[in-house]
């Protein structure tokens, strides 16, 4: 980067006041310059074809196109753009979806100014940078609920999501084009599988522990 070409950024955000803040922000560094604001994903990939940023901000939780789905299409097509999540959220779901999706930084919204910044001038030099909390959220073992659902079959798996969604055995069984008898049989060995006396509580375990889609 040349030392009188600032880092070019555009802003991702449904919020408008998040929005003002980091625009706010961004007008104190004079290394970085404000070349757009998104209310959205769609709106951050119409930009990003426009406008060219070097760095995008990008919220993940937005209506109309979220911030991992625009990510991936900005990383497909942009591969020199680069995408720094930056979100309320620590979700280890969310760390490792955006990030496969091509982000090569996960910030929380308390991040302070400084760091902010460094995360924009590292981003573009190609280095990553993750908030504490997202390295937490990567290293977490998995529950022993996931352990013990990873023996499941994956037609275990798809009588599973069917019970979490309420269906009968009959139902199950058209769904899945097998007999009742069969159904009972997936259905045992699941309870057996998680260590649950009904089918209640593997609803309940599959749920709590996010083990179907």
């Amino acid at each position: 980067m040349n030392a009188t070409q600032p880092i070019r950024v555009l802003i991702v955000d449904d919020h408008a006041m998040v929005r003002k803040g980091l625009i706010s922000f961004l007008k104190n560094k004079p290394e970085l310059e404000l070349v757009g604001e998104a209310r959205d994903g769609r709106e951050a990939i119409e930009y990003c074809e426009q406008l060219q940023p070097d760095v995008i901000l990008m919220d993940l939780l937005m209506p109309e196109l979220g911030g991992v789905a625009a990510t991936h299409t900005i990383h497909q097509r942009w591969p020199r753009v680069q995408v720094i999540a930056l979100t309320s959220f620590q979700e280890k779901d969310l760390v490792q979806d955006v990030l496969q999706a091509g982000a090569i930084g996960y910030l929380l919204k308390n991040v302070s100014g400084d760091e902010l910044a460094e995360a924009i001038r590292q981003a573009h030099g190609g280095r990553p940078t993750l908030a504490p909390e997202a390295v937490q959220a990567l290293v977490q073992p998995p529950s022993e609920a996931e352990t013990m659902a990873a023996d499941l079959t994956r037609r275990e798996q798809e009588v599973l999501a069917l019970l979490v969604k309420g269906m009968s055995n009959p139902e199950i069984a058209d769904r899945l084009f097998i007999s009742r008898a069969t159904v009972k049989v997936h259905i045992s060995s699941i309870l057996s599988k998680l260590e649950v006396a009904s089918r209640g509580e593997a609803i309940a375990l599959a749920i709590q522990n996010k083990l179907v889609k």
